[in-house]
């Protein structure tokens, strides 16, 4: 198998990766994930597509990571391993769709509007 690439996308934040044949390493921004994600909970979100094919020691993953919160970078990061995944297998992908990782999620901020506190917020009223 060669190198196969993938793109994930969640509010800013871009993961790119590379999926190699390999031992289960995934190299973040030449980080080890355990150390770039210390929260179990994150490093749980990022091998969930992994866990749903049982491929969780069969493939080396280098990832370049940039923009938005630990959170979002998690989540974009879970949606490119599962595109890499069907790359890889086809057959994969109906199992991963069940599981909602296929599906990018579009929700990003509302831009703040003028004249407001945020987006929607307004400033406090008093008839006074």
């Amino acid at each position: 198998m060669e190198v196969v690439n993938a793109l994930g996308r969640r509010k800013s934040a871009v993961a790119r990766i590379y999926v190699s044949e390999g031992t289960g390493k995934i190299t973040i921004n030449k980080r080890d994930l355990t150390e770039y994600f210390p929260s179990s909970i994150l490093q749980f979100v990022v091998k969930q597509p992994l866990t749903t094919v049982d491929a969780v020691e069969k493939y080396d993953i280098k990832v370049n990571l940039t923009g938005g919160g630990f959170t979002g970078q998690s989540q974009a990061l879970r949606l490119a391993i599962a595109r890499a995944l069907v790359k890889i297998n086809a057959e994969d992908k109906k199992a991963l769709r069940a599981e909602g990782f296929m599906t990018r999620d579009s929700r990003e901020v509302e831009r703040k509007k003028p004249g407001r506190p945020k987006a929607r917020r307004r400033f406090q009223f008093s008839k006074r």
